[in-house]
């Protein structure tokens, strides 16, 4: 049974405190009455959150925390007291600890702050750090270009965002190459650039030059469409205006002019305007 995490386990006895569940080993944990629901049945196996209690007892539920043991989230402090803060963890019953030794910087009620969820080894309690470089892998990252990676950001920074590659390793997205909303606690789908001598990960969100272009012909088209079928956005509209409306680079927005041109479906002049045969569809 492990703590911390989603366990599938058997409905094992009733009592008068709830329900014990057993995993595959025979160990038991309760499932407490306010938790128990009508269909629940003898025998019957789901899966379970197994976390600890105040006293440090394991007791199972079923409300979904925001994390568990091993995940990088940004959650909100609840409070602060001598012995450190205490995050919304989504559950009614227990916020998690980060202690004053696990904290970057001193947290402050009401902030939130992105940390990793893991089990103090000591004291067998789950905790959470603010201090993230510890759990980060040492080894050089094995991706070649242009894998697809999942991106969590952690931090702003002078080039752009601090990130954490696949909850494993550092990362770098530049801010030139954003071209999308991007907030602190926010997973992204990303695509390796380069894996530089210091093991960091250079990564954009930006997909494959035909792919991006593709996706920018459709939101032009789409854009079109809901406008009467014309704009005032062209190849020689500012770069800062082109960013606004389509999210893309001025680079970019002519290329999929280009294609729609190529295609037919647009004319260039006076304005862009959709043909005929798109409008009719």
């Amino acid at each position: 049974m492990e703590t911390g995490k989603y366990n599938k386990l058997k409905i094992n006895r009733f009592s008068d405190y709830g329900i014990f569940l057993m995993d595959e080993d025979g160990d038991e944990v309760l499932l407490p009455n306010r938790y128990v629901t009508a269909d629940m049945e003898l025998g019957e196996e789901r899966d379970f959150f197994v976390y600890n209690d105040s006293e440090n007892r394991p007791v199972a539920t079923t409300e979904i925390p925001k994390a568990v043991v091993g995940d990088t989230v940004l959650m909100r402090v609840k409070a602060v007291n001598a012995v450190g803060a205490f995050l919304d963890w989504g559950l009614e019953a227990k916020d998690l600890l980060v202690p004053f030794r696990e904290q970057r910087v001193r947290m402050v009620a009401g902030r939130s702050y992105v940390v990793r969820v893991y089990l103090d080894e000591v004291t067998q309690r789950i905790v959470a750090s603010a201090k993230l470089d510890r759990f980060i892998d040492d080894a050089k990252p094995q991706y070649i270009y242009r894998q697809k990676v999942d991106v969590l950001v952690v931090q702003r920074i002078e080039p752009g965002y601090r990130v954490i590659v696949d909850n494993r390793y550092w990362g770098i997205i530049y801010q030139n190459e954003i071209y999308c909303d991007v907030n602190i606690g926010e997973h992204h789908m990303g695509f390796v650039k380069h894996i530089r001598p210091d093991r960091k990960i250079d990564v954009t969100l930006c997909k494959i030059e035909k792919l991006r272009v593709d996706d920018i012909a459709r939101n032009i088209t789409d854009y079109l469409k809901e406008h009467d079928g014309t704009m005032t956005l062209n190849d020689k509209s500012e770069p800062d205006e082109i960013m606004r409306v389509f999210r893309c680079s001025k680079k970019d927005f002519k290329k999929a002019l280009g294609l729609l041109y190529k295609q037919q479906k647009v004319t260039l002049t006076p304005q862009v305007r959709l043909t005929k045969r798109v409008n009719e569809r």
